[in-house]
C-alpha cells in the first residue's frame, strides 16, 4: 500500500532510488546523486504510478512514496512528556 501525502505537504528522502527522474514536461532520467539522503522536499502533484511530484533545492523530482517520508511539523508531536518517544 502506498503512503499518501497531501499537496504542499515537506517530505523527507529516507532512502535513494537507482536513478531519479525529472518532473518536467518531457522527463530526464538523472543519477541518485542530484538529491541527498535525509534532503526535505515540498509535494507538488501525485503522479500516476505511486510517483510524487515533488520540489527539491535542485529542482522538481518524481519519486516512489516508498522513498519519501511526512516532516514532523512540531518536534513536541514526536516526543511526550517524560522524554519516551511516541510510536
Amino acid at each position: 500500500m502506498s503512503k499518501e501525502f497531501a499537496i504542499g505537504s515537506r517530505v523527507r528522502v529516507v532512502a535513494l532510488p537507482p536513478y531519479v527522474k525529472t518532473a518536467e514536461p518531457m522527463p530526464m532520467l538523472r543519477p541518485p546523486d542530484v538529491i541527498c539522503l535525509g534532503e526535505e522536499g515540498i509535494v507538488l502533484n501525485r503522479r500516476p504510478g505511486g510517483y510524487w511530484g515533488i520540489r527539491f533545492t535542485k529542482g522538481a523530482f518524481l519519486l516512489d512514496s516508498q522513498y519519501i517520508e511526512p516532516v514532523e511539523t512540531t518536534s513536541e508531536s514526536s516526543v511526550s512528556q517524560n522524554g519516551d518517544e511516541k510510536l
